[in-house]
């Protein structure tokens, strides 16, 4: 999404503000940070409904792989459009065109009758989904023009994710058992409403003064790219990884990449501008967030499927066991954005990295008598890494940048973001369904835990990533990249480091 933005005439920011200018703000602020709220928590909320999904649609492994990646899969490709739309034609319609479709889209979802119905119900909200944050951001920063004062408000945005993460296994649990899991989607619809309201009542229109162009192109190829290689990730293991039908997509999958990157530096004002790669901090914070989030989504799937299927809990059980890693994320998020602000991204990253590989490992050998005291450790500790590495995720994109590139590269890690969830269910769905057709020794349960093996490793894989990613990124060498990449992007002084305040918890 484009930084350059307009500034509404309804809001100020001086030091003489009255009161009703401030509660129309506060009230703006609230309104955007609802968006976030259900588009994060129907994250973590279906999850928790998974296997009450694949019992009553009777969908298998790919199935539930589906109903969470043709999710994120459209988000990731859709965001930087929807951003780049909404500073050309009006950020406050954008923005209430995404409520509706993200309501509509939940509504269907709960009278969905079969799996594919589903999976078509998520791409309309995910839709909707691709209007609001990146939208609500653009708001925000609008808005609050006073820098202290949007430090505070992109502060409370943040938390906003950490607070929906902490609610979606406990809410959906809870709904899951009393309603059915055909309630977790319901449940947006309210929150949807009362946003919408506001957004007529409170939030004024804006636009960029020179909005970027439209490349119709560059997205086909984008969203081509993305669906066809997580397509052949997941249906392989049913497919058969020789099969004509997921060569076929791996190839399109190949084309499509090759396809963007000669024809991306042809555009004046392409979508995505490939020289901003050869700065080493923002390519290595791309990788890190898509390994960050894959270790994230690959966690929540695993997990999922084992308390429940395996330990034979509840769903509101299940969320509750997996309530120490929402925490622990909330608690150490602020934490990262104050240790990038006095030593740097490096070392959030290491304690990230050292982090999620130690809870990887203390997972790789599950079974279905797996003391719960080592569950919640492992789940503690991966809470913590996974708080530790989003602040430095975002001060690493943006350091050195530009200052008018600056909010494009923050959109380029979001998307990284999205597509690591999207490749996280896929690759550990993946494994895990091949290990179940090849057959296991022991009951069913116990077949189900050693499935999950390969996932866990794959995560702890994801850990050392992002530690060695950390090291190589933060270093003189990085930074030298970085200042050359700035001055071939635009000949001005780069931006430096955000304010921690601003990054300590944006996650989206």
């Amino acid at each position: 999404m484009s930084s350059n933005t307009g500034t509404p005439t309804n809001s100020t920011t001086s030091a003489s503000a009255t009161d009703p200018e401030r509660r129309r703000r506060l009230l703006i602020l609230v309104t955007c940070c609802m968006s976030l709220f259900i588009v994060g928590l129907d994250n973590t909320i279906l999850n928790v409904a998974l296997p009450s999904v694949r019992s009553d649609l009777g969908a298998s492994v790919s199935g539930l792989q589906w109903t969470t990646d043709a999710y994120t899969l459209v988000l990731a490709g859709l965001l930087m459009l929807a951003g780049s739309t909404a500073d050309r034609i009006g950020r406050r319609r954008v923005f209430k065109t995404g409520l509706v479709l993200f309501a509509l889209g939940s509504l269907l979802c709960g009278i969905a009758p079969s799996l594919e119905w589903l999976i078509a119900f998520r791409v309309v909200q995910a839709v909707g989904g691709s209007m609001l944050n990146p939208v609500a951001m653009s708001i925000i920063t609008n808005t609050f023009t006073e820098p202290r004062e949007r430090a505070r408000a992109i502060g409370v945005w943040g938390a906003v994710v950490g607070i929906s993460m902490a609610l979606g296994p406990i809410v959906g649990g809870a709904l899951v058992q009393s309603a059915g899991w055909r309630s977790v989607f319901w449940v947006n619809l309210p929150v949807a409403l009362v946003a919408f309201v506001l957004t007529m009542r409170f939030v004024p229109e804006s636009r960029a003064p020179r909005p970027r162009r439209a490349d119709p192109i560059g997205q086909v190829l984008v969203i081509l790219t993305l669906v066809t290689l997580t397509a052949g990730v997941i249906e392989g293991p049913g497919r058969g990884w020789d099969s004509p039908e997921i060569i076929a997509l791996f190839a399109v999958a190949a084309l499509s990449l090759v396809a963007l990157l000669r024809y991306e530096p042809r555009r004046d004002e392409p979508l995505i501008d490939l020289r901003f790669f050869r700065s080493v901090p923002f390519s290595g914070a791309t990788v890190i967030a898509v390994c960050a989030f894959s270790a994230m989504s690959g966690f929540l799937f695993l997990n999922t499927l084992y308390l429940q299927e395996v330990r034979g809990y509840s769903p509101i059980e299940a969320g509750l066991h997996t309530l120490p890693m929402a925490v622990a994320t909330m608690a150490f998020s602020p934490l990262s954005g104050r240790l990038v602000g006095t030593v740097g991204a490096r070392v959030p990253l290491l304690v990230a990295g050292f982090a999620i590989t130690i809870s990887g490992l203390l997972l790789t050998g599950l079974d279905a008598d797996t003391p719960v005291a080592l569950l919640i450790v492992a789940y503690t500790v991966f809470g913590i890494g996974f708080g530790m590495v989003n602040a430095p995720i975002t001060n690493t994109a943006v350091s050195g940048m530009p200052r008018a590139q600056a909010g494009v590269a923050a959109a380029v890690a979001s998307t990284s973001r999205q597509v690591g969830q999207s490749l996280g269910v896929a690759v550990v769905g993946s494994t895990m369904a091949a290990a179940l057709a090849g057959g296991g020794v022991g009951g069913q349960a116990a077949h189900l835990a050693g499935a999950t093996h390969t996932g866990w490793w794959i995560v702890a894989g994801c850990g050392v990533a992002i530690g060695v990613l950390g090291i190589i990124t933060t270093g003189r060498r990085a930074r030298a990249s970085a200042t050359r990449t700035a001055a071939e992007l635009q000949p001005e002084p780069p931006v430096s480091a955000p304010d921690p305040a601003k990054v300590a918890n944006i996650t989206s």
